[in-house]
């Protein structure tokens, strides 16, 4: 991949984490004050790839899972 490319590629991922990051952030606050009680939160974030079939490549997947204490 040439420079340029890696450079627009790493800006795109960027701004869809940081987008994903801030709505994600905003959507577990509003959950966490509508239910303040109970046991911590088991969230479950899911990398998927949506891309339509064809290629030939294995899909991309990625997922981190973790707890949030309320």
């Amino acid at each position: 991949m040439d420079t340029t490319r890696e450079d627009s590629s790493r800006s795109d991922i960027r701004r869809l984490l940081k987008i994903f990051g801030v709505k994600a952030d905003e959507t577990i606050i509003q959950y966490l004050a509508r239910n303040p009680d109970g046991d911590p939160l088991r969230v479950r974030l899911v990398l998927e790839e949506i891309s339509e079939p064809g290629h030939k490549a294995e899909p991309l997947h990625f997922s981190v899972e973790g707890l949030i204490r309320r």
